[in-house]
């Protein structure tokens, strides 16, 4: 999803907690073919800004009503910082989506807080007080660009400081957060042809896989990644089938739940 040269599949970080899990998906079709009883082709370099896009031309998003709250104070862990900022980056795609100019400024000044807490505030402000810029004037083509390259440089800020754990949390965080906006999107939609929309596409899930099994053992024997691993061996065993049965309605809705409460636990102080 990101289009480091390094990831260039990186979409969502759902990693496999074993062998199992690998095995577990090892159904998805590889051509790159959304899992949909409709196909629709995806590039294995999608990035967030594509996905929601699909979403959006797919169904009737109401995309101001998934606004959040703003997130708690920084934590000193590092490793919940990079989780947390990383959802927040989810949320400049929403709320991108949604042209909301205010919106877009207050959460860039949230994602500016967290990203001075990984030491990384004064590299990354003057792009994001450019990005607050082209909000306030609408120039949203040009800063659909600018939010896709400033995920990008953020992450490999991360991995030129050899905080590659970071990063790879950056990338959990983000679209961990952006799975919980489809699901809800797709909980509320009557057409079952959508519904593969919840877990966007084999890259995706793959690639969470990916990047969950490449933290280091020590990160993810941390309580919280240790919950998010968890829940992406679920949400990836839930889906298993998916391009052989039509997902259900309860599929849907047990992803949603599984993500609100994945990224509610994360978000509290």
């Amino acid at each position: 999803m990101t289009a480091i040269p390094s990831r260039l599949s990186h979409t969502i970080c759902i990693a496999a907690l074993g062998l199992c899990l690998g095995q577990a998906l090892a159904d998805p079709p590889v051509s790159g073919a959304l899992i949909s009883p409709s196909p629709a082709t995806i590039a294995s370099d999608q990035t967030p800004a594509d996905f929601l896009d699909m979403v959006g031309q797919r169904t009737k998003a109401r995309w101001r009503l998934l606004f959040r709250p703003p997130p708690p104070t920084p934590p000193t862990d590092r490793g919940r910082a990079a989780l947390i900022l990383g959802s927040l980056l989810g949320d400049s795609f929403l709320v991108w989506q949604a042209a909301d100019s205010q919106q877009f400024r207050n959460n860039n000044q949230d994602v500016l807080t967290y990203c001075r807490m990984l030491g990384l505030g004064e590299k990354l402000m003057p792009r994001l007080m450019a990005q607050g810029k082209m909000a306030e004037d609408s120039e949203w083509k040009d800063l659909r660009h600018e939010i896709v390259d400033g995920h990008q440089e953020l992450v490999r800020m991360l991995r030129e400081q050899k905080d590659d754990d970071l990063a790879l949390m950056i990338d959990l965080g983000l679209w961990l957060r952006v799975l919980e906006i489809v699901s809800t999107i797709v909980t509320d939609a009557p057409d079952v042809e959508i519904r593969p929309l919840c877990i966007g596409s084999p890259f995706i899930l793959q690639d969470m896989r990916d990047d969950f099994s490449r933290l280091s053992d020590s990160k993810r024997a941390e309580t919280m990644v240790k919950r998010i691993g968890a829940t992406i061996a679920e949400i990836s065993i839930t889906w298993k089938d998916v391009n052989k049965v039509p997902p259900t309605q309860i599929q849907v809705a047990k992803t949603n739940e599984k993500l609100k409460a994945l990224m509610q636990a994360l978000m509290e102080k």
